[in-house]
Order: structure tokens, then sequence, then C-alpha cells
């Protein structure tokens, strides 16, 4: 009798800034998560809000392309208490959910405590208790000249840990099901 071969999938995660993007790919082969890549993308040069949301789109669909991901997962908008800065981020990962739901790729949203807590067992870890976490994890042993770097690792992991448990997620395949179920987001 063949075995099953294990199911395995490609994980692009993001963490959404205007000032620096940080991303993470990994690949999931059953239980079994190794790292692809990781990196930043740095605007904080960029002045015109437009060429920083430019820079996001073509940077994930880049990797996109390089990489070809079965999804991804992003970290979904806190509320603070600055709008502008909130506005902002909202901006930055609506381009980013753009770019993946352009090419027919489902996309995933966390909160950063459900992030933290899945990747630490701690929701308040900080972002050096992540990276140490996530660097014992995939067995990588440089650290990142940004924490945003392992972020949005941090993200991708988080979705990989998702994989059997029916934890809460919002998942949309499309447009036409992302703008469905957000109606209040798109007046």
């Amino acid at each position: 009798m063949q075995r099953e071969k294990a199911k395995e999938r490609i994980i692009l995660g993001i963490d959404p800034g205007t000032v620096v993007m940080g991303y993470g790919l990994v690949k999931q082969t059953g239980q079994k998560i190794t790292l692809l890549s990781l990196g930043v993308v740095k605007m904080g040069h960029l002045d015109d809000q437009g060429l920083k949301l430019q820079r996001i789109f073509k940077k994930t669909m880049s990797l996109i392309k390089e990489y070809q991901p079965d999804c991804v997962a992003l970290e979904a908008p806190f509320y603070g208490k600055n709008i502008q800065v909130m506005l902002k981020l909202g901006r930055a990962q609506g381009v980013a959910m753009a770019a993946a739901l352009s090419v027919d790729i489902p996309i995933f949203e966390y909160s950063p405590r459900k992030i933290k807590q899945s990747v630490t067992g701690n929701g308040s870890a900080s972002k050096e208790q992540v990276a140490a976490m996530l660097k014992t994890v995939l067995q990588f042993k440089e650290t990142p000249e940004f924490l945003d770097a392992t972020d949005g690792l941090a993200v991708a992991v988080c979705h990989a840990f998702q994989q059997n448990s029916g934890v809460e997620k919002k998942a949309y395949s499309g447009w036409e099901a992302f703008a469905k179920e957000n109606q209040r987001r798109l007046r």
C-alpha cells in the first residue's frame, strides 16, 4: 500500500507597514515547517504615500511570482488612538491584500495578539520574544536587521499552526468574497 504524500503548501506572511513592511515565507509539509525567506521592504525614505503603496504592491507581487504561495496571511490592523497611522496601515494592508486577490490567492487575517499567542504561547509577548521563538522553531541563527521581518514570518507560522484547528480566522477567496463580507469597509 502506497503512503499518501504529505500535503505541502507555501505560506506568505506579511506584516504591513508604510515605513517598513515585513514578510516571511514558509513551506509546510504535514506538520513540518521550513523557512524559505524573510525580509523587509523599507519605505521611510519615500515621502509620497502613493509611491509607498506602489512599492508594497510590487514587492508583494514579486514575492508571489517568485515563491508561488498557496495563501497569504496578514496581520490585521490593530486599533490605536492615532487615526492617521491606522489609516496608513489599513491602506498598506489593503494593497498587499489586493496583490494576492488579483491573482486569486486566498488571504487570511490574524490579530497581533493571536499571532503572538500562536507562536510563543503568550499573546502579550514582545517582538524580541517572537523572534527568539521563531529562531528556535525554524532553526535559523541570524537575527534580521529589523524585527518587522520576523513579524511577517510570525504571521506565516501562525497560519501554518492553524491548519488543523477550528480557530477563528477570516479568509477570502477573491474580490467578490471580500467585498461581500466587508460591505461597511467599501462605502
